[in-house]
């Protein structure tokens, strides 16, 4: 039960710092001037990385079954 209860919130922390380190990098590389295929592929990364944490957060968790005896 501990390390299901670990792995959640590592899981939901590493998607958190997964979208922060996009956008850092993804600001950074714009700073210096991207053209449009790099837009495209930042896009797409910030993109994914939104939807990793999004789902992380709302995916409902999978139920267990009683054990029987």
């Amino acid at each position: 039960m501990n390390e299901f209860i670990r792995a959640a919130l590592s899981a939901r922390w590493i998607s958190g710092a997964a979208v922060f380190l996009v956008a850092w990098v993804v600001g950074s590389t714009a700073a210096e001037g991207m053209n449009l295929t790099q837009w495209l592929g930042a896009v797409a990364a910030m993109v994914g990385a939104i939807t990793w944490a999004v789902i992380e957060q709302v995916w409902p968790a999978p139920t267990r079954q009683p054990a029987d005896d």
